[in-house]
């Protein structure tokens, strides 16, 4: 299924398939929609860990298990979408046309980072600011995320920065937007952590709470 037809699989779904968003022909209040873009795909394998695991399956990896853990955790007070479901590589303009189309009220961009620095570590959050309001919104979701790390799996913070990303460049005006590098497969301990499965489960909990936080819900 080519990247088209994808996003709109994904928005017959959520149009025909979902009673919060159509009922009787008339808009309902519904869940908030959060697009996840696990970064990479494909032949783009983004970094890699010296022992050859890459970017992109630990960041589809996160990714999918903040959906499980959404639909079976916490009763699905959100609607997740991610950009891509497996292995696919995803134009970057796809990737926020879709967030665009959805009219997500946030889009999170997960990556892992490398440096020639094998001793640097811990958490960035990237933004570009679109407005005031967005900015601050965009501020303050990577905050809570990027704490909720630290506080509670032990990650370093190296904090927010801005970012002159695409997927950050071409998102929403209205929507919260962040790129956030989950840490340094380039340095040892954080490569390790980060590529096992139960890290990955206990990264994506925490990202999911803290939208959970971030929304008021």
């Amino acid at each position: 299924m080519n990247t088209l037809n994808q996003i709109a699989f994904l928005l017959f779904c959520v149009v025909f398939f979902n009673p919060t968003y159509a009922q009787n022909g008339k808009d309902q209040v519904r869940n908030p929609i959060v697009v996840i873009d696990p970064g990479h795909g494909g032949k783009d394998a983004g970094a890699s860990t010296r022992n050859g695991i890459k970017e992109k399956d630990i960041a589809l990896g996160i990714a999918s298990k903040i959906v499980v853990l959404n639909n079976k955790l916490v009763e699905n007070p959100l609607m997740l979408f991610l950009t891509r479901y497996t292995d696919t590589l995803i134009s970057l303009g796809d990737r926020t046309q879709l967030s665009k189309k959805l009219k997500a009220n946030m889009f999170i961009s997960i990556h892992c980072n490398q440096a020639i620095n094998r001793t640097a570590s811990g958490t960035e959050v990237f933004i570009h600011p679109k407005s005031e309001e967005q900015a601050e919104e965009s501020a303050y979701l990577g905050f809570t995320i990027q704490k909720g790390l630290a506080d509670i799996l032990g990650i370093k913070k190296r904090g927010l920065k801005y970012g002159n990303f695409q997927v950050l460049r071409d998102s929403s005006n209205s929507s919260a937007s962040i790129l956030l590098e989950l840490g340094f497969l380039s340095q040892t301990d954080e490569a390790i952590y980060l590529s096992k499965e139960e890290s990955q489960s206990a990264v994506a909990l925490v990202i999911l709470q803290s939208i959970i936080e971030f929304l008021g819900l």
